[in-house]
C-alpha cells in the first residue's frame, strides 16, 4: 500500500491512505542506510494487521526542509504584519529563496491591513512575480481570497511570532485550528516541550502542516548548490544575468553588472537586491570541501 506520513513520534509513523490511517514501524534497513522516514514522505508499506504496518520504501522526495523537518511541501505561506513586528525584507526574501531552491511555491500574506497601507510592500513582490494577499484577520478584509490556495496541496505557514499565522488558520481552516489546539494542550505548548511537525487534512482536499515553534524555515546552510544557484533564486534577476560585462559577475558591486543597472533603472527593487547581497555575503566563502564535511 502507499500513503503519506502525517505524523512521526518515537519511531512510529502514521501513514494516511484512502483506506484510513495506519500506525507503522520502519524496516531496519533504513537505519543501516542512515536515512529515516519523515513527515510528508510518500511511502510504500505492508500491512501487518487491520491498522498497522511496516514502511518498506520511501518514494523519491520532491523536496526536504531541514528545520522544520518535512518533505514534499507544495506551498509556503510567508506571513508578515503591518507592525509588532513590521515586515522584514531579508526574512521574507530568505524564505522565498529557500522556496525557489526547493521548488516550493511561495505565497506572501501581509496581515493587519487595518493598521496601515501595504501597497509598497505588495508592489515589490507582485512586480517580482509572486502571489500576494493583503488581508486583515481583524476585519476579515480579503481573507476569504486565500482559500483557493489550499486546494489539493501540502502547505505550511512561516513568519515571526505575532504576525497572525494562527488567526489566519483559525478563520480559514477552523477544523485545523481546533486539531492543532488539542495537540498543544495535550503536549504543553509554551512549556518548552519539544514538538514535531504534523500534517492535518483540510476541507479543500489538501494538507496543512502544524509547524510549532518555527518562525522561519531553513534549508541546509552548508548546501553548496544554494550558493551556486543564488542569483537564479531571485526570479526577477534572471532576464539580466547574461547581460553583465564580465563573466563570473557576483551581481553585488561590479562595474558593468546588468543586475545592478536594472536596480538603478527601477526594474528590480532595491530591497530585493539588498537581500540578495546579504545572502550572498553569508554563503560566498563556503567551499566544496566544507559543504561535503558538514553534510
Amino acid at each position: 500500500m502507499e500513503g503519506i506520513i502525517i505524523k512521526a513520534i518515537s519511531g512510529f509513523y502514521y501513514v494516511k491512505t484512502e483506506a484510513g490511517i495506519f500506525e507503522c514501524k520502519a524496516r531496519g534497513v533504513f537505519r543501516k542506510e542512515n536515512i529515516s522516514p519523515i513527515v510528508g514522505d510518500r511511502v510504500v508499506f505492508s500491512k501487518t494487521n487491520e491498522d498497522k504496518g511496516i514502511v518498506e520504501e520511501i518514494l523519491p522526495r520532491k523536496n526536504c526542509l531541514v528545520r522544520p523537518l518535512i518533505a514534499n511541501l507544495d506551498k509556503l505561506f510567508i506571513v508578515s504584519a503591518y507592525e509588532n513586528p513590521a515586515p522584514n525584507a531579508l526574512l521574507i526574501d530568505r524564505l522565498i529563496a529557500i522556496c525557489e531552491m526547493a521548488e516550493i511555491e511561495p505565497v506572501l500574506i501581509f496581515n493587519k491591513s487595518d493598521l496601515g497601507d501595504f501597497s509598497g510592500w505588495a508592489s515589490i513582490y507582485k512586480n517580482a512575480g509572486f502571489k500576494v494577499y493583503t488581508v486583515s484577520c481583524k476585519s476579515g478584509e480579503n481573507v476569504e481570497e486565500i482559500k483557493s490556495e489550499f486546494k489539493n496541496c501540502t502547505c505550511a505557514f512561516a513568519g515571526n511570532s505575532g504576525v497572525g499565522k494562527s488567526s489566519i488558520l483559525s478563520r480559514l481552516l477552523p477544523e485545523i485550528s481546533f486539531a492543532t489546539g488539542e495537540v498543544s494542550r495535550k503536549l504543553g505548548r509554551g512549556r518548552h516541550t519539544t514538538r514535531t511537525v504534523e500534517l492535518f487534512v483540510n476541507s479543500y482536499g489538501g494538507l496543512v502542516a502544524d509547524t510549532p515553534g518555527f518562525a522561519s524555515v531553513e534549508n541546509d546552510k552548508f548546501d553548496l548548490s544554494f550558493k551556486e544557484n543564488l542569483p537564479f533564486l531571485f526570479r526577477e534577476f534572471v532576464p539580466f544575468l547574461n547581460g553583465c560585462r564580465f563573466t563570473g559577475c557576483s551581481h553585488t558591486a561590479e562595474k558593468g553588472c546588468a543586475v545592478i543597472e536594472a536596480v538603478e533603472n527601477g526594474k528590480i527593487s532595491k530591497s530585493r537586491f539588498e537581500s540578495y547581497v546579504a545572502l550572498y555575503n553569508e554563503v560566498k566563502d563556503l567551499k566544496p570541501w566544507e559543504a561535503k564535511r558538514k553534510n
